[in-house]
C-alpha cells in the first residue's frame, strides 16, 4: 500500500517537473529577430550592413573576410565592407536577457566598437608625423600605448593594424629614434618595441627594417640597460629578426659591445620560460651554420661559458627549452674549441645520455648528434675516458633501443657508428644504472 503511494507521488512529481521543462523551454525560446541568420543563434553584437540586414559581428565578418562581397540574405553587392553596430536591437537582445535572468540567461555584455580601416591609417598617420618630430614626442608616445591597447582588445583589431601596415611605420620611427638613440627618447622607443611585439609575427618588411644597424644597436642598448619588459620586448624582437638568417646581421651582432653576453645573461637569470625560450632560439639561428661569421659567434659563446651553461640547463628544464638547449649544443661543437669545453665537463656525458628517448624526438636527434660529435667523429680514437663514462651511465643499451625503436636515417647512422665504438670497450666497463640528476641543484 505504501509502496503503491509512493510510486503515485513519484510518477506525479515526474509528470510535474515536465511540464515546468516544457513550460519553460516555451518562455525561453529566442525571438527570431535575435537570432543572427548564419548562426542562428543569439546575437552578442548586432551589426548592419549596407542592405539594412542585421547579422552578429563574429558571423558577417567571417563571411566577409572569405571574400564574399554580397549579403548572405538578399544576395545583393555590399556598398562598404565595415558593418554599422545595431544599438538597438543590441539593447532589447539585453532586456531581454535580464527578464529571463531567472532561467539561466546571462546579459551579453556591451561590446567594444572595433577599430576601422580609416581610424587606423589616421592614428597611423599621427604616430609617423609626431615621433618625427621632436616638439610631438609627448603626444607621439600617447598614440602609441593607445595603439598598443586597440590591438589588445581584440584579434579583429590586430589584424587591422596589420594589414594597413602598422608593423612597418612602427618600425621605421624606431629607426628614426635609434639613429640618436637618445636617452630621452627611450620612453617613446620602450613604447614601440612594446607594441611591436604585440603584432608579432611581424612581415618580412618589418624584420628587414628592424635589423638594420641602428635598429639593432638599440634593442640591443635595452637588453643591456632596459627594464625588465623592455629587456623581454628586445628580446622577442631579436628572435624575429635572427628567423630571417641573414648572415650580415650575425656579423652586426658580433660587432656590437654586449650583445652576446646580455642573451646569456637571459639564459643563466631567465625573466620567464617565454624569454628564455626566445633568447635561446635566437642563440641557435646565430650558432647554427656553416659560415665564417657563426664560427666567430661559437667561438665567442663558449668563451662566455655557455657550454656548461647549457647543460645544467637541461637538468631540469621543460621540454622546449631541453630542445632548444640542445640544438645549441650541437652547434657549438661543430668547433673544436666547443667540443674541448664540452669534454672537459663533468656532467656532459651524463646529461646527454639522460636526455635519449626521454624529452622528444627532436632531443633525441640532437642528444645523438652531440655524442656522435664528441666521442664518434673522433678519429684519433684517443677518448677512451668518454667511452668509458658514456658506457657506465647506459649508452650502449639506449642507443640500441633507440635503433630498435625507430629514428631518421641520419639519425640512425650516427648512433650504429657510436655502437661500434662502444662494443669494443664494452667488456673493460660494468655498466651501471643512469644517473639519477633530479635533485641536482645548479650553481646559479
Amino acid at each position: 500500500m505504501i509502496s503503491t503511494w509512493r510510486k503515485r507521488r513519484a510518477s506525479r512529481t515526474s509528470n510535474t517537473k515536465k511540464q515546468i521543462e516544457e513550460k519553460s523551454m516555451e518562455l525561453l525560446m529566442i525571438p527570431s529577430h535575435f537570432k543572427c541568420p548564419i548562426s542562428l543563434d543569439l546575437m552578442k553584437d548586432p551589426v548592419t550592413l549596407s542592405t539594412g540586414i542585421t547579422y552578429d559581428r563574429v558571423s558577417i565578418e567571417t563571411w566577409i573576410e572569405s571574400g564574399n562581397q554580397t549579403c548572405p540574405i538578399t544576395k545583393k553587392v555590399l556598398k562598404t565592407l565595415e558593418p554599422v553596430p545595431n544599438h538597438a536591437v543590441r539593447k532589447m537582445i539585453q532586456e531581454w536577457c535580464v527578464e529571463n535572468k531567472d532561467h539561466g540567461i546571462e546579459r551579453i555584455p556591451t561590446p567594444r566598437i572595433p577599430v576601422t580601416s580609416s581610424e587606423v591609417t589616421e592614428i597611423l598617420r599621427k604616430v609617423e608625423s609626431c615621433c618625427k618630430s621632436q616638439q610631438g614626442l609627448e603626444s607621439g608616445r600617447e598614440l602609441v600605448m593607445k595603439m598598443r591597447k586597440m590591438i589588445k582588445e581584440s584579434m579583429r583589431n590586430k589584424r587591422c593594424f596589420v594589414t594597413n601596415g602598422a608593423g612597418k611605420i612602427l618600425s621605421s620611427t624606431l629607426l628614426v629614434f635609434s639613429e640618436k638613440l637618445s636617452v630621452g627618447d627611450s620612453e617613446t622607443m620602450e613604447e614601440i618595441l612594446s607594441t611591436l611585439t604585440v603584432l608579432l609575427p611581424l612581415d618580412g618588411e618589418s624584420k628587414s627594417i628592424l635589423g638594420s644597424k641602428s635598429s639593432l644597436n638599440c634593442m640591443i642598448w635595452f637588453l643591456k640597460c632596459g627594464s625588465l619588459s623592455s629587456r623581454r620586448n628586445s628580446v622577442f624582437l631579436l628572435k624575429e629578426v635572427m628567423r630571417m638568417e641573414e648572415m650580415w646581421r650575425v656579423e652586426e651582432l658580433l660587432k656590437i659591445d654586449g650583445a652576446l653576453e646580455s642573451l646569456v645573461k637571459l639564459v643563466k637569470e631567465p625573466i620567464c620560460p617565454t624569454t628564455t625560450k626566445a633568447s635561446l632560439l635566437t642563440i641557435y639561428h646565430m650558432v647554427n651554420s656553416s659560415q665564417l661569421s657563426n664560427e666567430k659567434a661559437r667561438s665567442k659563446f663558449v668563451d662566455l661559458g655557455l657550454v656548461e651553461l647549457l647543460i645544467e640547463t637541461l637538468v631540469d628544464s621543460e621540454k622546449r627549452i631541453c630542445e632548444k638547449a640542445l640544438g645549441i649544443l650541437s652547434g657549438l661543437c661543430n668547433s673544436e674549441k666547443g667540443r674541448k669545453r664540452a669534454n672537459s665537463y663533468a656532467l656532459t656525458i651524463p646529461v646527454l645520455i639522460k636526455k635519449l628517448l626521454r624529452v622528444s624526438d627532436m632531443a633525441t636527434e640532437f642528444s645523438v648528434s652531440i655524442l656522435w660529435k664528441l666521442i664518434g667523429k673522433n678519429e684519433k680514437r684517443d677518448n677512451v675516458v668518454l667511452i668509458n663514462e658514456a658506457l657506465q651511465v647506459g649508452a650502449f643499451q639506449k642507443l640500441l633501443l633507440l635503433i630498435q625503436v625507430g629514428c631518421s636515417e641520419n639519425t640512425k647512422e650516427k648512433a650504429s657508428e657510436l655502437l661500434k665504438l662502444l662494443n669494443l670497450h664494452r667488456d673493460k666497463v660494468e655498466c651501471i644504472d643512469s644517473l639519477d640528476l633530479k635533485n641536482l641543484k645548479r650553481p646559479f
